[in-house]
Order: C-alpha cells, then structure tokens, then sequence
C-alpha cells in the first residue's frame, strides 16, 4: 500500500493535477547515465536568462522532471536588482487572485502577503524574487512552477552539466566569456543548449555570419559538438499552458538524439536534426520578419520562442 501512495504522489505535477510520469524517470536515468553521473550525484541543470523562452523551459523541465530531486536539479539564473514597477506589481496581483490554484499556492508558500504590500506600494519588488513564485516579466498572465533562482552567475554555472541559454543573442558573447572564467578549472566539458535567435555579421577575413552557438564556441571553448539549438514556430505561453506545439533541436548526433528523447513531451514534441546553422539561421530571420512587422504598425507579441 505504501507503494501504492509513493506513486500517486510521484503522479502530482507542481498544480496538484494528476499527470503521468510513466517513463519520465527512465529518460532521466538515460541521460544521467550518459553523462556518467553516479548515485547521489544529482544531474545539474541550469537555464542562464530569464525571458520568457527561457523561464518556460527551465519550468517545463521543473514540472516534469524535479519530482525525482536525487536525481536532478533545476535551477534558472537572472541578473539580480531589477525592481518591477507600480502598474506591473498591480496587474500580477490581479493574476494572482483570478486564479485559484495561484492564490492557494502563494498563501500556502506564505507570499502572498508581499503581493498585497507591493500593490499598496509599500514594498518593492524585484524581477528574481517574483520568478522564484512563478512569475515572469515577460509573461505575467502566465504563471509558472516556482523556480530555484540564482543570481550569482559563477554559482549557477560552475558545475553545471547542461547550460541552456535563453539569452538574447546580443547579450550571449558577453555572458558567456565571463562563464568561461569559471570554466577554466573544469575536468567534464558541458552540454549547451541554446534557445537563442539572431545572427552578427562580420566582414573578416571574409564576410560571414556569426550565430549564438559559434558565439557560445568562441567565448567558451566547448567543442561545437557539445552546443545544440533547440527552437521551432512556438509562443512560449502557448507551449507552458499544454497547446500543441514542436520543435527542433539540432548539432552533433551524440547529444541531440537523447536529448530530443529526454526533451520531449506529449504536448510538446522535439525532433532531432543535423543542419545546426540552417535551423539558427532560420530563427535569426524570425526577429527580422518581426522588426519589419514592428515598423509597419504592428506589435510583435511577448513570447515567442521561434
């Protein structure tokens, strides 16, 4: 009977909703084992930017894989300091008490009251500290599971197994160079998957294109072959909230074929494929189609995660 009890529970996602995880601790002892993790020695995962790619996949992977928590551990890293203004503390606090299952989780968690005091403006909140509630800024009409947030870059990544980067692509040299300070005593080398879109132009020594994951390569050292891309014509909020959606993850075939399998959801379905820079490039050109879309009067939508 205790069995019995131990599995219903493992069958909760983050909600409280029945969900079923049959065949979720196999792919995650799959991977671990590919990645020769032993007993006792959680995998370690971590999503480095909090935009609303970013925040969703690292709490996509939360909500299916951090019941097993000997055995992996999800955390999401932002920058630490941005206050949210008086309007978006007001409207969360609207979100909050339209849903139920929000409300119940945060007066549950013993934060709701900070919510209220930041509406009343006596209290200031701050972008890392409301993503640990499941919000993000990106998307507040979205709530997400709550996430173990790390503001200390080094902290994040040290030990990292996989880096996901949910960066934008102007921000992903810089932040990765610094990540490669820490980097410089490491013995594994990491997986990286990279969320990013956009692309640089250079004209030396002949004019080329430059993606996030070269980007990634250049700053780090990886060996591409340890850097994937994983994106598809998807609006995060509509991927949170279980509509149908797909994507791709591309690079070297030792990592994508497991990772697509570990990635993959019934809702949400990951296909593997070779062509890295086609598929990068692709996504890059998403963001031009939107500028162009921007300057004849339309708003692109908070989001997207092409």
């Amino acid at each position: 009977m205790v069995g019995s009890i131990d599995t219903l529970h493992r069958s909760l996602n983050s909600n409280g909703s029945f969900y079923n995880c049959n065949g979720l601790e196999e792919k995650l002892d799959e991977l671990r084992h590919l990645l020769c993790k032993s007993d006792g020695d959680p995998l370690r995962i971590v999503s480095v930017g909090a935009g609303a790619w970013g925040s969703v996949f690292a709490a996509l992977l939360q909500d299916s894989y951090g019941q097993f928590r000997d055995k992996v551990q999800i955390r999401i890293w932002r920058r630490p300091g941005r206050a949210v203004d008086r309007a978006t503390a007001e409207h969360l606090f609207e979100v909050i008490n339209s849903r139920e299952d929000v409300l119940r989780r945060l007066i549950r968690r013993c934060a709701y009251l900070k919510y209220v005091e930041a509406r009343l403006g006596d209290r200031t909140l701050f972008a890392d500290e409301i993503l640990k509630d499941g919000f993000c800024l990106n998307m507040i009409d979205t709530p997400l599971c709550p996430l173990k947030v790390v503001t200390n870059l080094q902290e994040a990544v040290w030990d990292a197994d996989i880096v996901v980067n949910g960066l934008p692509s102007t921000e992903t040299r810089d932040v990765f160079q610094e990540i490669s300070n820490y980097w410089k005593e490491r013995i594994t080398v990491p997986i990286i998957i990279s969320l990013s879109k956009g692309i640089e132009a250079a004209l030396q020594p002949l004019p080329h294109i430059i993606t996030p994951t070269q980007m990634i390569n250049r700053a780090t050292g990886v060996p591409i072959e340890n850097i994937l891309y994983l994106g598809g014509p998807n609006i995060a909020s509509e991927i949170y909230n279980k509509e149908y959606a797909n994507a791709r993850i591309c690079g070297a075939e030792q990592w994508r074929k497991p990772l697509a399998k570990f990635l993959r959801q019934p809702h949400f379905i990951v296909w593997d494929n070779s062509d890295l820079v086609t598929h990068e490039v692709m996504g890059g050109l998403k963001n031009v189609y939107a500028i162009g879309a921007g300057k004849n009067g339309s708003s692109p939508d908070q989001g997207k995660c092409y």
